[in-house]
């Protein structure tokens, strides 16, 4: 049985909420209120529909027995490192933590052989993962090497006081300099491996911020205020620019890519220990910079 902790940030119904978070359908979550695995300030909670004005929520889910997480001495860049955090620079293709279609191979499973304490409040399947970052999706992640860290980041990214900043490139030429994405994102009812922009959803906001045009794509810094699954990449195919190369949301690219243009270049966040404000950036990887140098040079 692994334990989960969150802290809703606005009021909403729980089994939303933690449907939400947890990746699971709503009667599943009806299910762990039933047979009283979800705590809500302390108190067992007793309807799965409650109402969730702040506070903290407590959920124990019994992981399938099927899948393990063990140490694996993959390769992984770490680009910052001391007592209480790790921040890493994830590669894209690399799932953040096992699950029963990938139960080896990811980014815990290297965490686990490089590093050599990570926080438990996720459970054994998620040590230290605070936040996680898509498949195919690559750039900074931070890691938590004990508990108290671990609240002390989650509770940056529920209110807001970390950043976490991507550049991605889009298809089309995006008119606005700038401008803010301000649309709720819910699992989709057509297909439930896809989230999609719904007014039933959560309350989803991205700000974006033009780099460069090249007149058929554009790229853009995307930060986040708001952290839903496949957020950026939902809100980009809602104003009608999909990221390149996002199978998922837009369609297949012509540059032979293996995954979507979307790295997390830049994040900010407050050191749990020392209250130290800390920027880390790293530089796009090489197949990105090799998609850009293709359109500056076509543009010239």
């Amino acid at each position: 049985m692994d334990e989960y902790i969150f802290y809703p940030e606005k009021e909403e119904r729980l089994d939303i909420y933690l449907a939400e978070k947890l990746g699971y359908t709503r009667s599943r979550i009806k299910s762990l209120v039933e047979s009283g695995n979800v705590y809500y300030n302390g108190k067992a909670v007793k309807k799965s529909g409650q109402k969730l004005k702040g506070g903290e929520i407590k959920a124990n889910v019994e992981e399938p027995v099927s899948v393990t997480a063990e140490p694996q001495n993959i390769p992984i860049e770490i680009v910052y490192e001391d007592k209480d955090i790790a921040v890493i620079n994830k590669k894209q293709g690399m799932v953040t933590h096992p699950c029963a279609g990938t139960p080896d191979g990811t980014l815990v499973n290297a965490l686990m052989f490089h590093i050599k304490d990570l926080s438990a409040i996720n459970g054994v399947l998620r040590p230290g993962i605070v936040h996680r970052l898509d498949k195919d999706t690559s750039g900074l992640l931070v890691i938590a090497k004990n508990n108290a860290a671990h609240l002390s980041l989650a509770e940056q990214i529920e209110k807001k006081t970390a950043g976490r900043h991507y550049l991605a490139l889009v298809c089309g030429n995006v008119k606005e300099d700038e401008g803010v994405i301000d649309a709720p994102i819910a699992r989709s009812v057509r297909d439930r491996k896809k989230m999609a922009v719904d007014e039933s959803g959560r309350r989803a906001v991205t700000h974006y911020y033009i780099k460069e045009r090249f007149g058929d794509y554009t790229l853009a810094e995307f930060v986040l205020e708001t952290g839903r699954t496949h957020q950026i990449r939902v809100h980009a195919k809602h104003i009608n620019h999909p990221v390149v190369g996002d199978t998922v949301y837009g369609k297949k690219d012509s540059f032979g890519l293996s995954g979507q243009l979307l790295h997390a270049y830049k994040l900010i966040l407050t050191h749990p220990s020392t209250g130290e404000r800390m920027t880390f950036e790293v530089n796009l990887p090489d197949y990105f910079e090799k998609v850009l140098a293709q359109l500056r040079k076509r543009s010239n």
